[in-house]
């Protein structure tokens, strides 16, 4: 048997508090709306990408048009250029070429970057420095976060073939190797800005395929449990089936022959109640051999656990170290065959859920209540002991069956007799609670005990 107890529903029926560290920084209010802030962004350039397309040419306008307007002609490295020499409207073409294919750096990002280069080149050729060519580096950045990376290799080896033309040949420029190392280092800087970027998005891709994939195969598991479980019950039940036809042919024989004997009527509707018992017989038969499927070839040989089987199953608990306070009320014997073994292993699931998370420090409590055609399953157990940390417990074993599956079983047993299950934690903020209520048939006198 394996009872799964959920690891955060533990932790809160443990009262314990969340780790200090990173999950507390994560918890931050700041943080959380700096976090949907960003989702939102996302979300609205998906929706219309031209937005930040045409927020990044503005930006970049409003940082060229002061030079542009105002501009003194001192190149950044010492010196002056050669902007006097070049009417106005020259200036504005340069600017305007170098600002304008931005717009599409995102779809194209190679060729904007080479037109964007080749522009550079052109007014350097010319011996001017515009503070437009601020574009080549965001430019180059995008490449790098969404173009190809053959091409970005390319584009890398052009920016420092460019950057040492226009500082030893092209421009005149007093500090060559400080101009040279300023433009490398911001080219260098654009680059790996985009590749941190491109590879945080890949990681985080891959992330959210991980959680879909484990998520599918979650469902897959579960439903697979389910079938498993199923299966595990219908077993059982054929054996208690089986029984029950097998006495009821046996008693239908006889009556058969003792009408015959009797020149009774009654004989051949009692060979026909036999014969059909025995086809019922037959095609269980087959039914279980389709069940039994891979397992071995095994036939179970023991009758099924009942009612009257709780008493040993508490004493291996006991054994196990596990105090167990078990209670009764209502006639429990009376039940049928089914509703006893579904109660046998709904108890036995729970209190293996018990030791396994809440260990052998603990104590339980077992309740079976047979009343008014309903039949409640009650276990409740204490929780970890004082001073034993959450996750401690890893779950002794003991010689209990460990061939359900836990807390679906629970649920599939019970789904039998349309009831209801409570499975969580305890009110007091301490231990576990299973409570389970069956819709079984109204008690008979008989005592329709297991064979």
């Amino acid at each position: 048997m394996s009872a799964e107890r959920p690891a955060a529903a533990a932790d809160t029926a443990q009262g314990a508090s969340p780790p200090p560290g990173l999950d507390a920084a994560w918890a931050h209010p700041l943080l959380s709306r700096m976090m949907r802030g960003r989702r939102d962004r996302q979300r609205l350039d998906q929706r219309h990408p031209w937005l930040l397309d045409t927020a990044v040419v503005l930006i970049v306008v409003c940082i060229a048009l002061p030079d542009l307007l105002w501009g003194s002609g001192n190149a950044p490295f010492g010196g002056r250029d050669s902007r006097d020499q070049l009417p106005f409207g020259v200036l504005c073409a340069f600017a305007a070429a170098l600002v304008i294919p931005l717009w599409w750096r995102r779809r194209v990002p190679a060729v904007t970057y080479f037109v964007i280069a080749l522009v550079s080149l052109a007014q350097w050729s010319l011996g001017i420095w515009l503070s437009a060519g601020i574009s080549a580096l965001i430019a180059l950045y995008t490449l790098a976060r969404h173009g190809s990376l053959r091409l970005l290799g390319w584009a890398g080896a052009l920016a420092a073939t460019e950057a040492a033309l226009a500082v030893f040949v092209l421009v005149p420029v007093e500090h060559p190797l400080l101009g040279l190392f300023f433009l490398l280092g911001t080219a260098t800087a654009a680059i790996a800005v985009g590749l941190t970027l491109r590879i945080r998005q890949m990681y985080l891709a891959a992330l959210e395929d991980r959680a879909r994939r484990l998520e599918i195969e979650h469902d897959q598991r579960a439903r697979l449990t389910a079938a498993a479980e199923r299966s595990r019950v219908a077993r059982e039940m054929h054996d208690i089936v089986g029984h029950n036809l097998s006495v009821m042919v046996g008693v239908a024989d006889g009556a058969a022959t003792l009408a015959t004997n009797r020149n009774e009527q009654a004989a051949e509707a009692l060979r026909i109640l036999a014969d059909t018992g025995r086809q019922a017989m037959s095609e269980l038969r087959r039914v279980l051999g389709v069940l039994r499927e891979g397992q071995d070839g095994t036939r179970m040989l023991s009758p099924q656990p009942g009612i009257r089987d709780l008493d040993p199953l508490l004493a291996r608990v006991r054994a196990a170290g596990l105090r167990v306070t078990y209670r009764t009320v209502g006639d429990l014997d009376s039940l049928s065959s089914g509703v006893q073994l579904t109660v046998y292993r709904i108890v036995q699931e729970a209190l293996t859920n018990t030791l396994k998370h809440a260990g052998t420090g603990s104590a339980a409590e077992v309740t079976v209540t047979a009343a008014a055609g309903t039949v409640r399953i009650r276990v409740a157990d204490s929780g970890l002991p004082p001073g034993l940390p959450v996750g401690a417990v890893s779950g002794p074993r003991t010689g209990l069956d460990d061939s359900g599956h836990g807390l679906v079983g629970i649920r599939q047993r019970a789904a039998m007799y349309t009831g209801s299950v409570t499975i969580g934690p305890r009110e007091t903020g301490h231990g576990w609670i299973v409570d389970v209520a069956l819709d079984v048939p109204a008690l008979s006198a008989s005592g329709d005990h297991l064979p």
